[in-house]
């Protein structure tokens, strides 16, 4: 499996480590468990990326479908990686949601967890 979650002590706030390429059955176990978390409120998101290959289609389009039916459910999004590509997914997934987006560098993941954590 390429996911690995990770959850916060608050209950609002979920550590997404994604390594490889994201398959269909990645999102089967992250979207569940994500979803279950929303209901509470709004979620604080990491997403960690490392050695990431991108999406297989069919994550692509899972993707696809949590990104419109959570639009306004995450409040910030870290994206922390190591390639300049994933820098522009930052920049890429601005207008599929309301969150606060920000792209660090994987040196930075402990101020990607400082940010996160941060009113």
């Amino acid at each position: 499996m390429a996911v690995e979650l990770v959850e916060g002590a608050d209950g609002h706030s979920l550590e997404v480590q994604v390594t490889g390429k994201l398959t269909k059955e990645d999102y089967e176990h992250f979207v569940p468990r994500t979803e279950e978390m929303m209901k509470e409120g709004k979620v604080k998101i990491l997403m960690s990326m490392h050695d990431f290959a991108g999406w297989e289609m069919g994550a692509l389009w899972e993707d696809i479908k949590f990104d419109i039916k959570h639009f306004s459910d995450i409040e910030k999004l870290a994206l922390v990686g190591e390639k300049q590509w994933e820098k522009g997914m930052a920049m890429f997934c601005k207008p599929f949601t309301t969150a606060k987006v920000k792209y660090f560098d994987r040196s930075e993941i402990d101020q990607a967890r400082e940010w996160l954590a941060a009113e």
